[in-house]
C-alpha cells in the first residue's frame, strides 16, 4: 500500500478546506446571485444574458487549458499552485464586486445607455471568469500535490466537495439582498433602486469575508509530490488531455451533463418567485399601515423545505461517496448517480403538471422536496467522483508518460463546470425568451407582484411552468446521456491502485538516490 508519511497535516487540511469554502462563497455569489441580479434586478434581455454567459464559457475553453499549462510550468519556492492561491483571492474579490456595479436596463432611456449596461455586464463577467480560472485550477490541482496516499487524496477531495457545497450558502445573497432592500424601500426608494442597492451592499460584505477565507488555501498548505522537469506547450497539453482515454471519457460525460447546471442556475429564482411571490420578505405579514404583525408560516415552511432538501441531498451524497468508493467501483457509482439521478429530475415536471401548476400546499411541497433531495444527492455524488477520477487520471498520465500535468487535467474540471454553465444559460435564455420572461416584462411583473398579483398564475402561469421545465426535463436528459461515455470507463480501481503504488515506490527511490548523490 502507498505510504502515509508523505501527506498533509490536520492544520493544512483545515486551511485548505477554509479556502475552498471562501472560494465557493464567491463562486455562488456570481453563478446564482449575479444571474438573478442580471435577470430580475437590472432586467437584462434574456438572450443578451444567455449570450454573455455563453461567450464567457467559450473564452474559458481556451483560458482553462492555458492556465493549466501555466500552472504546470510554474516553479517557485512555494510550489506551482500556491503562488496563485496567495496572490489572486483579493483580485477576484474586487472583480466580483465590479460585476454588480451597473445600471438598470429597464430604466435606461436611450440605446446608448442600454448598450453600455449590457457591455459592462459582459466585460465584467468575462473578466471575472478569467480571474476565477487563475484561482480555481490551482485550488483543485494542489490536492494531488499535498499527498501521495490514495485514501488521503479521496478524503481531501470528498471534504473539499463538502466545503464547496457549504459555500453554496453564497446563493443566499439573493435573500439577504432583499432584506437589506427593505431598508431602502422603507426610506422611500423605488422597488428597483432598493433591490439594486441591497445587492451591492450585500455583495461587498460577503465578498470581502470570502476573499479573506480563500487566502487560507494558499497560506496554510504545502506541496509534497515531486514534479517532473519535463514541460509541454499549450498545444501539446491539448493532445495530452485527449489521448488520455479515461480523462477524455470524463470530459465528454461532463459536457453531456451540462443541463444539470440549470438546477442551481434557476433554483434561487424559482424559490424566490414561486414560493415567496418575488420577495423573501413576504415571510412577514403586515397590516395596512405596513407594520410587521407576524410570520407567514406557510411561505416560511415551504421555503425551508425546498431550500433545505436541495442542499441536504448534496451534502449527504458528498459525505457518503468517499466511503462508498472503498466498497464499490468508482465508475459503477458514477453511472448509478447519472442514470438514477435522471428520475427525480424528470419527476419534478410530472408533479408540476399533476398539481395543476400549484405545488405550494404542504403535500406537494413534501413530494417536491423529496425529488430535490434525490436530485441534489445525484449532483453531489457525481461532483465528488469527478474530482477523484480526474486525480486518478493525473496518476495514469504520470505512469504512462512520465509527467504530472495536474494543472492541465484539473483545468478540464474547471472547463466542464464553466461550459456546462454556459450551455445551461443559453438553454434558459431560449426558453425565457419564448415565454417573454425578459427585459421590461420582468420589471412590470415585479411591480405587479408588489401590488398583490400571484406569480403562480401571472401571465397564465407561463413563467412558472418555464422554470419547472428548465430544472427538470433538460437535466434528466443530460444525466442519462452523461452515462454513455463512462459505461466502459478505461481505468479500473484495481489498475489505479497498482499504478499509484508503483509511482510511490519510484518517487521514494528517486528521492533516496538524490540524497545519496548529495551526501
Amino acid at each position: 500500500m502507498a505510504s502515509k508519511e508523505n501527506t498533509y497535516t490536520k492544520k493544512e487540511l483545515n486551511g485548505y478546506l477554509t479556502g475552498m469554502f471562501g472560494q465557493n462563497l464567491i463562486y455562488n455569489i456570481v453563478s446564482t446571485g449575479l444571474y438573478f441580479y442580471f435577470q430580475n434586478v437590472i432586467c437584462l434581455p434574456a438572450m443578451a444574458l444567455g449570450w454573455i454567459f455563453t461567450i464567457a464559457r467559450i473564452l474559458d475553453a481556451i483560458n482553462d487549458p492555458m492556465m493549466g499549462t501555466i500552472v504546470d510550468k510554474t516553479r517557485t519556492k512555494w510550489g506551482k499552485c500556491r503562488p496563485y492561491l496567495i496572490i489572486f483571492p483579493g483580485i477576484i474579490g474586487v472583480v466580483t464586486i465590479l460585476c454588480f456595479i451597473n445600471g438598470n436596463y429597464a430604466e435606461a432611456t436611450s440605446a446608448a445607455q442600454k448598450t453600455l449596461i449590457v457591455a459592462w455586464a459582459a466585460v465584467s463577467y468575462i473578466a471575472w471568469g478569467v480571474c476565477f480560472t487563475v484561482c480555481d485550477i490551482p485550488l483543485w490541482g494542489i490536492t494531488s500535490l499535498m499527498t501521495e496516499d490514495e485514501n488521503d487524496r479521496s478524503k481531501i477531495l470528498g471534504l473539499a466537495r463538502i466545503a464547496a457545497g457549504i459555500g453554496g450558502i453564497g446563493v443566499l445573497v439573493v435573500q439577504i439582498a432583499q432584506v437589506i432592500a427593505g431598508i431602502f424601500t422603507g426610506k422611500g426608494y423605488s422597488q428597483a433602486k432598493a433591490s439594486q442597492y441591497g445587492f451591492i451592499i450585500t455583495v461587498i460584505i460577503i465578498t470581502v469575508i470570502a476573499s479573506v477565507l480563500f487566502e487560507f488555501a494558499g497560506l496554510a498548505t504545502k506541496e509534497r509530490v515531486s514534479q517532473s522537469e519535463k514541460h509541454y506547450t499549450f498545444a501539446e497539453n491539448f493532445k495530452i488531455m485527449f489521448r488520455n482515454k479515461p480523462f477524455r471519457q470524463i470530459l465528454i460525460s461532463g459536457i453531456l451533463r451540462s443541463p444539470i447546471q440549470l438546477l442551481m442556475l434557476i433554483a434561487m429564482t424559482l424559490i424566490t418567485y414561486y414560493y415567496a411571490n418575488g420577495d423573501f420578505m413576504n415571510i412577514l405579514t403586515k397590516d395596512e399601515a405596513g407594520n410587521v404583525t407576524g410570520l407567514n408560516i406557510s411561505i416560511l415552511v415551504n421555503l425551508l423545505i425546498i431550500a433545505a432538501t436541495i442542499f441536504i441531498g448534496q451534502f449527504a451524497a458528498m459525505g457518503l461517496t468517499p466511503a462508498l468508493t472503498k466498497k464499490t467501483e468508482k465508475k459503477t457509482l458514477y453511472n448509478i448517480y447519472s442514470i438514477g439521478g435522471a428520475v427525480p429530475f424528470a419527476a419534478l415536471f410530472v408533479l408540476y403538471k399533476l398539481s395543476g401548476g400549484d405545488l405550494t400546499s404542504i403535500g406537494w411541497v413534501i413530494a417536491t422536496g423529496v425529488c430535490f433531495f434525490l436530485a441534489g444527492a445525484a449532483m453531489g455524488g457525481i461532483n465528488v467522483l469527478q474530482s477523484v477520477m480526474i486525480a486518478d487520471c493525473v496518476d495514469y498520465e504520470e505512469y504512462t508518460n512520465g509527467v504530472r500535468t495536474d494543472g492541465v487535467f484539473f483545468s478540464g474540471q474547471s472547463f466542464i463546470t464553466k461550459l456546462a454553465g454556459g450551455i445551461a444559460s443559453i438553454l434558459s435564455s431560449i426558453v425565457y425568451s419564448y415565454v417573454g420572461y425578459s427585459d421590461k416584462n420582468i420589471a412590470e411583473m415585479n411591480e405587479a407582484l408588489t401590488q398583490g398579483s400571484d406569480f403562480i398564475t401571472y401571465n397564465n402561469g407561463k413563467f412558472a411552468m418555464a422554470m419547472f421545465f428548465l430544472i427538470s426535463i433538460p437535466p434528466a436528459i443530460g444525466m442519462v446521456l452523461s452515462a454513455l461515455p463512462t459505461l466502459k470507463y478505461a481505468l479500473t480501481d484495481k489498475e489505479h491502485t497498482r499504478i499509484l503504488n508503483e509511482l510511490v515506490e519510484k518517487r521514494a527511490a528517486k528521492k533516496s538516490n538524490d540524497t545519496d548523490e548529495n551526501a
